[in-house]
């Protein structure tokens, strides 16, 4: 339901989402606190790898659509969004909605591009850290067009950055297995799952540009992220949406670009 009028949500399907995120970084800040044994805090660091992962996805969906009417309570959550998952203010904005959305077909131009220069496909690996070690740069680059984001993007991101810096100041191994090593493997981890969205599919035609994933459990803990194509056929459409559109358009995705993610073979084995 759009403007749910709840708290401030445009849609009242954001409402457990959010719920489940700030959950967990209130215990992130409770662990911060109160556990001192790095051994506990790399066990739970390691534990909360896959979770932080997955609330990437969630992340994504937010640059897309902002959760909130209030600007301010969207900076909040982008702030906690970007603790969980290394991406900050406007940086999946301009990176992905303004950059790779509108190029992913041009593999001269797309952000998150799957080719090399010499027209090769990279291997999931390579396709990794170049996306994950260029995203600020490639963010920054789209940013030069769009002004007014860029801005909000470097204001955000400075906010981030010394706020982390004070609690690895204050608490560094708290701060290090609590907030920064989690920030980088969910980037990393981020890159790695979205190889398989376009990957080796060299086409003009948006239909047949994305690899879609219809596992129930999937595109629960997702939001919807398996319908790539329609996602990508229309990327302003809230989350709770697209198995709605993808049934519209549904006859003009090829059969063979259905296929399970490397999330679920390896996790949900569904």
């Amino acid at each position: 339901m759009k403007d749910s009028g709840l708290l401030g949500f445009r849609y009242k399907e954001d409402c457990l989402p959010v719920l489940i995120i700030l959950s967990l970084t209130v215990i992130d800040f409770v662990l911060y606190f109160t556990v001192s044994d790095p051994i506990a805090l790399t066990l739970y660091y390691l534990l909360m790898i896959i979770p932080k992962g997955v609330i990437c996805a969630w992340n994504h969906h937010h640059q897309h659509l902002f959760t909130f009417r209030n600007n301010v309570l969207n900076r909040v959550l982008e702030f906690v969004y970007a603790l969980h998952t290394g991406v900050t203010t406007h940086l999946w904005r301009l990176h992905h909605v303004l950059g790779h959305h509108l190029n992913f077909l041009d593999q001269e131009k797309d952000e998150s591009r799957w080719k090399r220069k010499d027209g090769k496909q990279m291997g999931a690996i390579e396709y990794t850290l170049n996306v994950a070690l260029t995203a600020y740069s490639r963010g920054y680059q789209v940013g030069k067009k769009h002004p007014k984001q860029l801005s909000t993007f470097l204001t955000y991101t400075a906010i981030t950055f010394a706020i982390v810096a004070v609690l690895v100041w204050y608490n560094p191994v708290a701060g290090l297995l609590l907030f920064v090593l989690p920030m980088i493997t969910s980037l990393l981890f981020t890159s790695y799952v979205t190889y398989e969205h376009h990957s080796g599919l060299d086409t003009d035609n948006e239909f047949e540009a994305s690899y879609n994933n219809l596992n129930p459990l999937f595109n629960r803990l997702t939001g919807n992220l398996g319908y790539h194509t329609a996602h990508h056929h229309k990327q302003g459409v809230h989350w709770s949406r697209l198995p709605e559109l993808h049934a519209k358009i549904e006859h003009q995705i090829p059969e063979n670009l259905y296929r399970k993610s490397i999330l679920t073979r390896v996790l949900l084995r569904g």
